[in-house]
């Protein structure tokens, strides 16, 4: 457990008219919230002060404060975004289910920002995921990824596996499994902590706004 309270905030990937990619009637959305749950839990019991940023099928566009776009995918990106700049945690950690032409594609895949911090993280999760899954992934630079473009704190997107790959499939959709993958990123998660050393948590939030938000959630699950 870190010496300081270390927050880690969860991006739950799509939701509500946003599905993500899909296989049949299972969508991306409802996979990312299911296993951000588990995760949710298992880091708490850790020790980590967590929230998600939402806990239930809704497009986080629709409480878009920060822009002013016309397209809703933008001002969804946009609120995911501006949220981690407000809540300033000391991680964000992004979950996603990733697609191929190829049913033969497997694996999770791990993307990081441009900074030493991102990529620790993002080897760290790859190696827990890679032996959860028996690949051998290598983390991937996400240039071109409007959630890691920005310094707030360390960031990645977790591709925990491939909806097209029955496998994986099997693994993102059961519960026992749904688990173990929510397992292996807590222990990365851990392993970087005591590689990082403690870190004192800089935050522009309020505590009292702080507070608010984690019983809102709390209640919620």
């Amino acid at each position: 457990m870190p010496l300081t309270p270390f927050h880690i905030l969860i991006d739950v990937g799509h939701g509500g008219v946003d599905s993500g990619t899909s296989f049949g009637d299972l969508y991306e959305k409802d996979i990312n919230l299911q296993i951000a749950k588990r995760l949710y839990q298992q880091l708490t019991a850790a020790g980590y002060t967590v929230a998600l940023n939402r806990n239930k099928d809704v497009a986080l566009s629709d409480d878009n404060r920060w822009l002013d776009n016309r397209s809703r995918h933008i001002r969804d990106l946009a609120q995911r975004k501006n949220l981690a700049k407000e809540i300033g945690p000391q991680m964000m950690l992004s979950l996603h289910v990733n697609w191929s032409p190829s049913p033969r594609r497997r694996g999770a895949i791990i993307l990081h920002q441009n900074t030493e911090e991102s990529y620790l993280l993002a080897e760290l999760l790859q190696n827990s995921l890679n032996k959860l899954t028996g690949t051998n992934e290598k983390p991937v630079r996400g240039k071109t990824y409007y959630m890691l473009r920005h310094n707030y704190c360390p960031s990645v997107i977790v591709e925990m596996g491939f909806i097209s790959n029955a496998q994986d499939r099997e693994m993102l959709t059961n519960p026992k499994a749904q688990e173990k993958i929510a397992q292996a990123i807590t222990e990365a998660v851990s392993e970087y902590v005591k590689l990082s050393g403690s870190k004192k948590t800089e935050t522009s939030v309020e505590e009292s706004w702080w507070r608010k938000l984690m019983s809102s959630l709390l209640d919620k699950l």
